[in-house]
């Protein structure tokens, strides 16, 4: 399903990279963090009014010849991003919904933790077990 899942910080700074074996890593990383201007875009675009609820998943960010790039943000500005093979005709957008939604509910479960340190890196193993299972479409 995925090739590469992205936590990014309010700051822009990473907070969770999962990269898929045999991936090149680099030019990943660099897709997810071009996703970021798209999401400023899409963000500072819309009016934000009282009582606005506005939807997180913000779809297809861009497309390459190789990858599909996916985005959502949180409403404490922390953004996820998703990055698909483009070759990857059998994925549905409400898949790639679903598959955000798991990915914040694992990452509330990380910053529930009375240690963890809003802003650092994600170092669970139960995080990293979740990220493996969504990937995997279980």
């Amino acid at each position: 399903m995925a090739v590469c899942v992205s936590v990014i910080g309010k700051e822009n700074s990473p907070l969770y990279v999962w990269v898929g074996s045999g991936r090149e890593e680099l030019h990943l990383h660099y897709l997810a963090h071009t996703g970021l201007d798209v999401i400023q875009e899409k963000i500072t675009s819309v009016t934000k009014t009282p009582g606005d609820t506005r939807d997180l998943y913000l779809g297809l960010l861009y497309a390459t010849e190789e990858y599909k790039v996916f985005g959502y943000t949180t409403n404490t500005r922390i953004k996820f991003v998703i990055i698909t093979d483009a070759a990857n005709t059998t994925l549905r957008d409400n898949e790639i919904r679903m598959m955000f939604r798991r990915l914040h509910s694992l990452y509330t479960n990380v910053v529930c933790n009375p240690f963890y340190i809003p802003g650092h890196q994600i170092s669970s193993r139960e995080f990293d077990k979740g990220v493996a299972a969504l990937v995997a479409g279980n």
